[in-house]
């Protein structure tokens, strides 16, 4: 369905809709409700069967860019025909060439004819590009910006912190009008960027995910004071999230392995992901295989009945061997907003929600041993669970409502354009 008045913000995403990225849909579906009139423009087609609630709320038109550029030549080669007569093609094309100097890889050369077809086709009343994640969306909002003299801003997360070479991320960062990111240790990254001789940063901000509280169903009620003690009646122990290797889900089969033998407990599991299978056997060697339900992927209305059914909610974030690591997980805040309590690590930056003994419990990442420990210091003890659930919803409610942040962002998207061109003018000169 297509907004109704003609859009003014063209939304870049690596894909629409996703299951995993709930926290795009929401604070889109936001920006509409403030009357922020957007379009999205997806490199991707979506590859998940279902989706949730909130992606129904979103009523934007969709565009689907080619995903590799062999698939639509003719549509590739009529972008390049039209976007080189356009006043910026000089300096979007020199902008491409210095990265793919540095960058001579298949993805750069389809970022730029990604960012051809968008500059190409989009409608005259966009007057400005806004992307999420500051890897291959915000390459192609660059360039395409680049091409139309527009000025483009950007969402930054996790991986595309992380993992991007400092070099893009820098010239990205003197490029775009502005930046938020959603943790506190992503922005001090950014900023260390950002701030060199010559440059400012007074352009990224902080501006957590938090929390849409209207759109989410209520706590349950008072929950079952399970001890572990009961092995018709086990605690539910439950982790939300992608099977990849910076959940941790090897350390915490390892750590659920080693729970004392006379505890009793059933761990859930909500989540697609590429270690499914290796998962499943490591369970299995472990001996615990018989304990363990792994649900797949699933629609909103699922994944609030597990949270629902739970007993406490765990997730063991680490950094991947490529430098892959999560940001602030939205799942631990919709944990918290259910009643759960939680089990986490000092990873990234969940340090900026739960505070160790608190609000919830953190372990060193990668530490099974430390892991066990803690879990099984909740399996056993429902009046702990039960005060760490209260002060993570309290801490929850105090400071990541979503609407502050969404309030920035409309304000920004909504701002005068002269004077983002001019300062994305400065950036580029």
């Amino acid at each position: 369905m297509s907004v109704e008045k003609d859009a003014r913000v063209a939304v870049v995403l690596k894909g629409w809709p996703r299951l995993s990225e709930t926290f795009i849909a929401q604070e889109l579906a936001g920006l509409e409700t403030r009357g922020v009139a957007l379009e999205i423009w997806s490199l991707r087609r979506p590859t998940d069967k279902i989706h949730h609630p909130v992606h129904d709320r979103v009523t934007a038109r969709t565009v689907y860019l080619p995903e590799y550029l062999k698939d639509d030549p003719r549509r590739v080669f009529d972008g390049w025909r039209k976007a080189r007569r356009l006043p910026g093609y000089a300096l979007a094309r020199k902008k491409f060439l210095a990265d793919l100097k540095r960058d001579p890889t298949a993805n750069r050369a389809r970022r730029w004819g990604q960012a051809l077809v968008l500059a190409a086709e989009l409608p005259p009343s966009i007057d400005r590009l806004y992307a999420h994640f500051l890897h291959t969306p915000a390459s192609v909002a660059r360039y395409a910006a680049a091409l139309r003299g527009l000025p483009w801003s950007v969402s930054a997360h996790a991986k595309d912190i992380w993992t991007s070479e400092p070099w893009e991320l820098s010239e990205k960062l003197d490029d775009c009008a502005w930046l938020v990111t959603c943790t506190a240790i992503g922005l001090r990254r950014l900023k260390e960027l950002a701030s060199r001789p010559g440059k400012q940063s007074e352009h990224l901000r902080l501006v957590y995910h938090g929390l849409d509280f209207a759109h989410l169903p209520p706590p349950p009620p008072l929950r079952p004071r399970r001890d572990g003690t009961d092995a018709a009646d086990p605690v539910v122990i439950l982790s939300i999230g992608r099977k990849v290797e910076k959940k941790g889900y090897d350390d915490l089969l390892e750590a659920l392995a080693r729970l004392p033998r006379e505890l009793h407990w059933r761990f859930e599991h909500v989540g697609a992901g590429g270690l499914s299978d290796a998962l499943k056997a490591e369970a299995a060697s472990l001996g615990i295989a018989q304990r363990c339900l792994w649900h797949g992927a699933q629609p909103q209305k699922a994944v609030f009945a597990a949270l629902a059914r739970a007993d406490l909610f765990v997730l063991a974030s680490k950094k991947a061997a490529d430098g892959d690591q999560d940001g602030l997980p939205n799942v631990l805040m919709e944990a918290a907003h259910q009643g759960l309590p939680l089990v986490s690590t000092h990873a990234a930056a969940i340090g900026e929600f739960i505070d160790d003994g608190v609000n919830g419990l953190l372990v060193a990442p990668a530490a099974p041993d430390e892991l066990a420990i803690a879990l099984a210091r909740l399996v056993a003890n429902p009046d702990l669970r039960a005060r760490l659930a209260v002060r993570a919803a309290e801490t929850l409610h105090a400071r990541f409502s979503f609407d502050s942040g969404v309030d920035w962002i409309a304000d920004a998207l909504g701002g005068p354009v002269d004077q983002q061109r001019s300062q994305t003018a400065r950036a580029a000169e």
